[in-house]
């Protein structure tokens, strides 16, 4: 009875694409309709570039940290009160007699200015904006969404292996700069390269995985760190980037390419093979439908796109800008609160892997948001809660209500979080296949901007207790109202040309306004 069924069945819907206009929008949603093992393994390999981009996002944490010292002269020398810079070096020890565990201690770096000691930090997120905007630069038909994610972690892994021999600071910084420039787009390949390989039902919990990853990246840091406590901190780095080196091999070797970029270049015998792969099950319907789709000569007189078109289309412009200033207030709070929570006095270990820990919920809780309400609202709203929250942690810590402040500065970080993820899909809907790495790269560039200005808002809350939490809420808050400035486009299906998004969105804006 079903053997007999299941030809008619295909049968019916080869009748009913036959008398419909076929696209490869319609091929792609119909053939990863489902979420199968393939695709999950497939956005699993992908993800841990975010594991390993995280590590190296927040590892300064750990290895740029002002360690903990003791006297050994009590008659001049308290711990509690001494200012280190005011007693006789013989008067002091750092705590476990060896000076390597920190770059601030191997390098002398404990009585030095703020801007010295945050330099590092500092150069890695500059590193990270001028990556950005080159590597920007290529267009989106050169190499492909994996060659390029390949290339991205293969380079950063490289240059986190050298850092074992920096001889100084300046150099130290300087091979920082390198990290920042050569992962400065592996969140934007990856995030990419997973959304355009799964269908718009299957979207906003597919995406989520990578966001978990990167989290699990931040909390295996901590681990790391812990277990390495009395090692140098050089072997913080070669712990991350070897594995990290190894990785890059496992990618290129097995990681499928974007069908939808494929497509953009012509390629839809590709296309359909890497669809096939993703969804093995829909094979014998690939085959009936790929011999139907344009030829590659049809789509080679297809205009071509760039980065520019995001700034010579006035409704592209327009949401680009508003995207970067919300960005910038997030990234301010989401790279700057787990820096200031180094000032609270609590566990740095523990601290920061709970900072890890609260993101978790934030992928189950996002699905949720996108599923039952729109966009815009969600975005405003927590861009509001976190805000709100960084501001009564400062309020709180004035108190010396230590517990109370940390459990707000969670709730800070936790919507930041939030922000974050909604942008991410948001982005993806709101621009085309041909241009979506060069939209996605200028969100990530506000995003680091806002990165690299937190360091020096962190230190504040070392003059000032917990300042710099009331100047992160404030930013998140007040640069999330811009949302209000954005299109909805809850429902939306991915366009792949300009004109396409521009019709979706007069769509999109016809229906909600019905």
């Amino acid at each position: 009875m079903v053997d007999s069924s299941t030809p008619l069945l295909t049968h019916v819907e080869d009748e009913e694409d036959t008398y419909s206009t076929l696209t490869f929008d319609k091929i792609f949603e119909q053939s990863l309709s489902d979420f199968g093992w393939s695709q999950f393994l497939q956005i699993i390999l992908v993800g841990l570039a975010s594991t390993f981009d995280s590590q190296q996002i927040f590892i300064t944490v750990f290895t740029d940290a002002f360690p903990t010292w003791h006297c050994l002269d009590h008659t001049i020398c308290n711990p509690t009160t001494s200012d280190i810079c005011k007693i006789p070096r013989s008067a002091w020890e750092w705590d476990g007699g060896s000076k390597g565990k920190s770059v601030i201690s191997e390098f002398g770096l404990e009585c030095s200015s703020s801007f010295l000691r945050g330099l590092p930090t500092s150069t890695f997120y500059v590193g990270s904006i001028v990556g950005g905007m080159f590597l920007a630069l290529i267009p989106d038909s050169f190499l492909g969404r994996k060659q390029l994610l390949f290339f991205t972690v293969l380079a950063m892994s490289l240059t986190g292996i050298s850092i074992f021999f920096s001889s100084n600071i300046w150099i130290y910084a300087f091979l920082k700069f390198l990290i920042g420039f050569s992962r400065s787009q592996t969140g934007v390949y990856a995030f990419n390269l997973i959304s355009e390989r799964v269908s718009t039902k299957w979207r906003p919990r597919a995406t989520m995985i990578p966001f978990t990853q990167f989290v699990l990246g931040f909390m295996s840091l901590s681990g790391i760190a812990y277990l390495v406590r009395h090692a140098s901190w050089r072997f913080l780095y070669l712990s991350t980037s070897v594995p990290a080196a190894v990785y890059s091999i496992f990618l290129y070797l097995f990681a499928l390419e974007s069908p939808r970029w494929l497509h953009v270049q012509g390629k839809n015998e590709e296309a359909i093979e890497v669809l096939k792969r993703l969804a093995p099950t829909k094979e014998g319907y690939l085959e009936s439908v790929s011999s139907r789709l344009p030829p590659k000569e049809t789509l080679e007189q297809a205009p071509s796109y760039s980065i520019k078109d995001l700034f010579i289309r006035k409704w592209a412009f327009r949401r680009i800008i508003v995207v970067m200033i919300i960005m910038f207030g997030s990234g301010m709070s989401y790279y700057g609160v787990p820096l200031a929570v180094r000032d609270m006095k609590l566990n740095m270990y523990l601290s920061e892997a709970l900072n890890a820990m609260v993101e978790l919920p934030t992928f189950i809780i996002t699905p949720i948001l996108l599923e039952r309400f729109n966009r815009r609202s969600s975005l405003v709203i927590n861009c509001l809660i976190g805000g709100a929250s960084g501001v009564f942690c400062f309020v709180i810590s004035l108190f010396g209500r230590t517990n109370i402040a940390f459990a707000l500065e969670l709730a800070s970080f936790f919507c930041a979080r939030i922000v974050f993820n909604l942008m991410a899909i948001y982005m993806v809907e709101m621009f085309p296949t041909c241009v979506r790495n060069s939209a996605t790269t200028m969100l990530r560039q506000a995003l680091i901007l806002g990165g690299a200005c937190s360091p020096i808002i962190a230190s504040i809350g070392t003059n000032v207790q917990s300042l710099s939490f009331a100047v992160f809420g404030l930013a998140m808050s007040g640069l999330g109202l811009f949302a209000l400035l954005l299109p909805e486009t809850k429902g939306a299906t991915l366009c792949d040309t300009m004109e396409a998004q521009e019709k979706s969105d007069f769509a999109l804006k016809t229906s909600h306004s019905c």
